[in-house]
């Protein structure tokens, strides 16, 4: 997905839209401040620092939402070699005591951790049902390689959930990152979530994240679903820039990252899979050919439900129309 690429806004306006508010220019009267409430512990804590974890994960936000918590955290990623950053949404019931399960979010081309946490309404669903909801990053950061942002569907927040096989682009390891990395440190510092029930599911590259990660390691989810997916990037213009990119030019190497050349060859557990895609989506035909994926998921006998949905395009309208149904997908297969 495109996220929010606006005209840029006047200089004492920020955009909604990115995830921030409107600049007051105008001096504010002085406020008293209230200590913040303890809140439950949600994560191992070391004795110098109240919220950083014992793996160096330390909480730069943190907002009350729907009796629960969206935590924002920050720290060295050994996989990317650079500060990443990962929202996590707690639900009110997770304590050390009541682990609760993951639904890992992907995010599309532009976009960071928190577009799906702003725009999405996630929470309210995700609160009722006890489920956490975790959102990494889509790229390394602040890495300062020539070319990483000359275009938006390659390098900066487009990392295309892989891992980069060519020496520039060494730093784009964002498949270990969500497989490995991100659950470990989950797992070491967060006492009060269950990464052993966890399920996976994306937007648009993100998507295309979800279902590949899914498919590639089925024993560590429970249950994969996609908005709007890149089911198909060897045969679509995003997906091959970034794949020679990244991977370079032989094109067998890019397989293995494409649900449909994936399933072509499966034969692991078949997860449940739910995909969610709007017919008024301005990337239908060129980039994400959700029919490729109705044949290739036949071909293999691997039941999907695709859902294509009248009227609806690539934004978070869409993605917030149906999330609770991706939620509640999720939670069925999470809390069986």
């Amino acid at each position: 997905m495109l996220c929010s690429r606006l005209t840029r806004p006047a200089p004492h306006v920020r955009s909604f839209l990115n995830g921030s508010y409107t600049r007051i220019t105008k001096p504010l009267p002085s406020l008293r401040i209230a200590p913040r409430p303890a809140h439950r512990a949600f994560l191992s804590t070391s004795a110098s620092s109240p919220t950083t974890t014992a793996t160096m994960a330390t909480e730069v936000g943190s907002n009350k939402m729907y009796g629960g918590f969206n935590k924002r955290f920050s720290h060295l990623s050994e996989q990317c070699g650079c500060e990443m950053r990962f929202t996590v949404f707690m639900p009110p019931s997770a304590s050390e005591a009541t682990k609760v399960p993951v639904i890992y979010y992907l995010s599309g081309l532009t976009c960071t951790d928190e577009n799906v946490i702003i725009k999405s309404n996630v929470q309210r669903v995700a609160s009722e049902l006890g489920v956490a909801i975790v959102c990494p990053d889509t790229s390394p950061r602040d890495l300062d390689i020539e070319g990483e942002a000359d275009v938006y569907s390659f390098g900066v927040g487009a990392g295309f959930y892989l891992n980069a096989t060519e020496e520039k682009w060494k730093n784009w390891r964002m498949y270990d990152y969500v497989v490995k990395e991100l659950p470990a440190l989950l797992a070491a510092s967060f006492p009060a979530l269950d990464v052993s029930r966890a399920s996976i599911m994306g937007h648009s590259m993100g998507g295309h994240g979800a279902l590949t990660i899914g498919l590639k390691n089925a024993a560590a989810y429970r249950s994969i679903s996609a908005f709007s997916p890149v089911v198909n990037p060897v045969a679509v213009p995003w997906g091959q820039a970034a794949l020679a990119g990244y991977l370079g030019d032989d094109q067998e190497t890019w397989k293995q990252y494409d649900t449909c050349e994936l399933l072509k060859q499966y034969d692991g557990p078949k997860l449940p899979v739910l995909v969610d895609q709007g017919d008024a989506d301005n990337f239908l035909e060129s980039q994400l050919k959700p029919d490729n994926l109705v044949a290739a998921a036949a071909a293999a006998s691997y039941p999907m439900e695709i859902r294509m949905q009248p009227g609806y395009d690539h934004s978070y309208f869409f993605i917030a129309t149906f999330m609770e149904d991706h939620v509640r997908f999720h939670a069925k297969a999470l809390l069986a």
